[in-house]
């Protein structure tokens, strides 16, 4: 017994604890930088980091998954900010944590992950191109507009200003600091010491942008984190409370909760990849990240999801239990407690400058060319998803990519292409079927049937075919029983579909005459 408490506690000292360091310093800056971008103090995206990791990761579904604020709902956050303001953050956020806890109730959790990816790579594109557009400005201590296009549009004149600063202003000393921070991030990332892969190139960037600003003394905009945690909490009041049954304020809470589920049910997803221990129940995880929610917005904080980002660093440090990540959110607590003084050292312009890069590697190239494997119409959907989220808002970009992949859906199973070629010196006749053989062409294919002479050798091939349903193959059997007396007959090619659908037709058979 005693040798077995001795390797368990190795066992905790050698991976989770070095594990929960590593996690810990690649959130600290994130949580800060995340709050900033989404309008809300630093203080209140460390907060949604010690809910994640003290409390919502000692009962997920998914073990090694870390929960925190999220990029992908910074920007969501910031129009919910400026339209109703901040103090309605909590009470938003609440909905939205109660409407995930209920879909974990309902055992809802499996279909959050049947979103076409063309429509997940558009949203997270998106997403990248819109905190990119806003952060570029933060990054030179300058406020982002109220829409993502504006921002994209008034990127040139920041720079004119950054290079050319006129009456007093400092936007070219945060530009420079910015720069420095993503210079080092990727710098790091790419020659780091292999002893020291572990450590986050966005902390590295963070020290060495702190220390210039320090040493220097510079003139720009620093962190503003309370010397008291308790000042960073707003409890929810009873007039905000109140503006819960507006629609519009619904409709944000259904948003919030649809996007947050949907990117923590996919971390998962991609965390299970990364390891041979217990698998996602997503149930339980769903049910977990909504009362996480409802805690966020009961203190005032930032919305949480399972970030795969501080996920993979997880698993890459060697945790093994969901330890390690409650842990993390133990040293969140820690430092803002002990040391609130150290994160107001740390330059605004740097936490921007990481968020600049996070946004810019949201928009992945390598994404473009796998769904471009699979035809147009999955580009089509991206990029009308991209392009619906930075023109407009993210919500709707997200449902205009779910009506194009529903449209392509039902493109899919109604189009069918017939080919028919007819032999009359033989009495025979080829039909050819492309596409999706359903009750929606029936009449289509009985006509043909129809005007088909007696004593003809009918055969339909089926190997460029993708479904045919039990209509279709009743109307065939049908025909063939009819017009047997007639000299007719019909031979079906199953070849191409059987071999795509083994587990449907039983393999090896090549002819079948119905």
């Amino acid at each position: 017994m005693r040798n077995l408490m001795s390797v368990r506690e190795k066992s905790w000292l050698t991976s989770e604890l070095p594990a929960s360091f590593v996690v810990f310093l690649v959130a600290l800056p994130l949580c800060m930088g995340i709050a900033i971008a989404s309008g809300v103090p630093p203080a209140r995206g460390i907060v949604t980091g010690i809910v994640g990791g003290l409390i919502v990761s000692a009962f997920s579904g998914s073990p090694l998954l870390v929960s925190g604020p999220a990029a992908g709902l910074a920007v969501i956050v910031a129009e919910l900010v400026q339209e109703y303001g901040i103090e309605m953050l909590g009470p938003i956020l609440m909905l939205a944590g109660l409407l995930q806890f209920l879909a974990g109730i309902f055992k809802t959790g499996q279909l959050f992950r049947a979103m076409s990816p063309a429509v997940i790579y558009g949203m997270l594109a998106g997403i990248g191109v819109l905190i990119f557009a806003s952060q570029f400005h933060v990054m030179l201590d300058d406020k982002p507009r109220t829409h993502g296009i504006d921002n994209l549009i008034a990127i040139p004149n920041a720079i004119y200003k950054a290079l050319f600063p006129m009456d007093g202003s400092v936007h070219h000393i945060a530009a420079l600091i910015g720069i420095t921070t993503i210079i080092t991030l990727i710098l790091w990332e790419k020659f780091k010491p292999r002893s020291l892969k572990l450590i986050p190139g966005a902390l590295i960037a963070v020290i060495t942008a702190t220390t210039i600003a320090t040493v220097y003394k510079l003139p720009i905009d620093y962190v503003d984190v309370p010397s008291n945690l308790l000042e960073a909490i707003q409890l929810p009041s009873l007039n905000s409370l109140s503006r819960l049954t507006h629609a519009s304020v619904l409709v944000e809470a259904l948003a919030i909760a649809f996007i947050a589920s949907a990117e923590s049910l996919l971390s998962a997803v991609a965390v299970d990849r990364l390891h041979t221990g217990p698998r996602t129940d997503f149930d339980r995880e769903l049910t977990a990240q909504g009362f996480g929610n409802m805690l966020c917005g009961f203190l005032g904080a930032l919305p949480m999801t399972g970030v795969i980002v501080r996920s993979s660093v997880n698993v890459e440090a060697g945790a093994k239990t969901r330890l390690s990540t409650m842990l993390h959110g133990l040293w969140l607590l820690i430092l803002v407690i002990a040391a609130p003084s150290l994160l107001q050292m740390i330059p605004i312009s740097s936490l921007a400058a990481i968020l600049v890069y996070t946004g810019y590697k949201l928009i992945e190239v390598e994404h473009i060319r796998k769904l471009r494997k699979y035809g147009r119409f999955p580009l089509v959907i991206f990029f009308a998803t991209l392009v619906g989220i930075v023109t407009t808002e993210l919500l709707t970009g997200v449902l205009i990519g779910i009506v194009l992949t529903a449209v392509l859906l039902i493109y899919k199973m109604s189009n069918l292409n017939i080919q028919i070629i007819r032999d009359e010196e033989n009495q025979r006749m080829d039909i050819y079927l492309e596409g999706a053989a359903t009750f929606v062409k029936l009449p289509k294919l009985a006509n043909i049937l129809e005007q088909t002479a007696p004593g003809t050798e009918l055969h339909i091939h089926l190997d460029k075919l993708a479904y045919i349903d039990h209509s279709c193959l009743d109307l065939f059997s049908t025909w063939a029983k009819q017009q047997e007396q007639m000299g007719s007959s019909l031979i079906v090619q199953w070849d191409g579909l059987v071999e795509r659908n083994r587990k449907i037709y039983t393999p090896g058979r090549s002819q079948e005459a119905v």
